[in-house]
């Protein structure tokens, strides 16, 4: 494939069309390891690798677009999670950022728990061999069928979202003869510094139990007299991908003020409360992610102060790190397809993927950064936008990047970044077949979960 450099319009494009000012990096061939996974690396041809291998030998080997996970990097973050909040708390990874059976098995290997929200994670977890007390189960609108299948699978909490789950939970529970463990869910009103979509706890939305009006606390009265339940504490969740702790400080403490009332009312001490997960991590080099060690020692100490002044002996705290775990760990890699230059505005790049193996940029504006990764190039940046080839003129990969002007169809890019809600929100529109995943570590890759084919399409195609 010919190298030599296409027309690329603006050759310092670093004003955006907006008019907002993006600086070029000064250097195109380093990438940022806050955005990468750990066994990501260039050699100095310019050819990337991670856990050993070269993309050029993935891409020949699995294709192009797939999604390549970095085992070694994963567990890393598994054990990092459980090492900072030690044997005084739990921590379940959030199976919807992305869940395999591979995953599962990790998980339980690293020493975590799992977080699942529908049957059909419930389903993998169980199959991959998870103890279904590690389990715990989320959800809005959780059916009768579900409700049944958690608790006669015998999972560890069941959190409650509204007044007619806790009577169907517990119905469900007496009828088996058997007491469930359960969370209540409350909205605490706090607004994340997030998208408004993943913003979770202000009163205006579908999730929890609102504080406002006692309906928390009345919510807390159903539970503690019905046979069926054993309320073992309260569950808040205020958002995701967050930076600023400051939340989950106003949060904890209107979570512990409700501990409290339940005390002086019913004369119980909840013992465990769950924060929740949502924090956040680097896209792009502008964002600044707090470590595992900074958040457990910031929440613990939140919960201790806002429990001795209430005068609560301090509850077992549990988090549910999903994004935070597997997001860093995986990248996508792309073919370049066309590369069409727009005089004064930038640089279109089409790769053979887009909005359905990664909607997050359409859904919520999410901004990523992008590497050429199969070769060097000494060439001058260029503002570029990576699109897909679907038919939306919304379907966005990278809104605003630079890439080397001598970028040339055939040239393999890579998105880092994205191990959480692309794969697991992947579709199948125009009929696109959703990428592979491919584990990565010490020289050796597979599968763990594989390219959808054509025949897959067809054989749910029963007209």
């Amino acid at each position: 494939m010919s190298r030599s450099a296409h027309p690329a319009g603006p050759r310092h494009a670093d004003v955006l069309p907006e008019g907002h000012y993006m600086a070029p990096p000064a250097d195109l061939n380093v990438l940022d390891p806050k955005v990468w996974s750990r066994t990501v690396a260039r050699a100095e041809d310019g050819t990337v690798s991670v856990g050993g291998i070269e993309v050029a030998r993935l891409a020949e080997e699995f294709g192009t677009p797939a999604y390549f996970l970095d085992e070694t990097d994963f567990r890393a973050r598994c054990r990092a999670w459980r090492e900072a909040f030690g044997t005084e708390a739990d921590v379940f990874y959030a199976g919807k950022a992305f869940l395999s059976r591979a995953i599962v098995r990790w998980l339980q290997e690293e020493g975590l728990n799992l977080d699942v929200c529908s049957a059909g994670e419930l389903t993998t977890a169980l199959a991959a061999g998870m103890p279904a007390e590690r389990i715990a189960y989320h959800g809005n609108n959780k059916s009768p069928e579900e409700i049944e299948r958690a608790v006669e699978a015998g999972v560890g909490r069941i959190v409650l979202d509204s007044f007619q789950e806790i009577a169907r939970v517990a119905h469900t529970a007496e009828r088996l003869g058997k007491r469930q463990r359960v969370q209540i869910r409350v909205t605490v009103g706090v607004e994340a510094h997030t998208h408004e979509f993943i913003a979770t706890a202000h009163e205006d939305q579908k999730f929890g139990i609102a504080l406002a009006g006692g309906q928390a606390a009345e919510a807390v009265r159903r539970a503690l007299k019905l046979d069926g339940l054993e309320l073992i504490g309260i569950h808040s969740h205020i958002g995701s991908q967050i930076f600023d702790m400051a939340g989950f400080e106003v949060s904890a403490r209107r979570v512990v003020r409700l501990l409290a009332e339940v005390r002086d009312e019913h004369g119980v001490e909840l013992p465990e409360i769950d924060l929740g997960g949502g924090l956040g991590i680097a896209y792009t080099s502008d964002d600044d992610p707090r470590e595992p060690h900074e958040i457990a020692k910031a929440l613990s100490e939140i919960v201790t102060r806002e429990c001795e002044s209430a005068g609560l002996a301090t509850p077992r705290i549990s988090v549910e790190p999903g994004r935070a775990i597997v997001g860093p760990t995986a990248f996508t890699l792309y073919r370049v397809g066309t590369v069409k230059p727009l005089e004064g505005l930038r640089t279109y790049v089409s790769v053979d993927g887009g909005m359905s193996d990664n909607i997050r940029t359409a859904l919520y504006d999410a901004e990523y950064t992008v590497a050429l990764v199969s070769r060097r190039s000494d060439a001058e940046p260029i503002l570029v936008r990576v699109v897909g080839k679907h038919c939306e003129s919304g379907d966005i990969v990278v809104k605003d990047a630079f890439l080397p002007a001598d970028l040339a169809p055939g040239d393999l890019i890579a998105v880092p970044a994205t191990g959480a809600y692309c794969r697991s929100m992947a579709s199948n529109y125009n009929h696109a077949l959703r990428p592979p995943v491919v584990a990565v570590k010490d020289g050796e890759a597979r599968v763990i979960v594989r390219r959808e084919t054509e025949e897959d399409l067809l054989r749910l195609d029963v007209g």
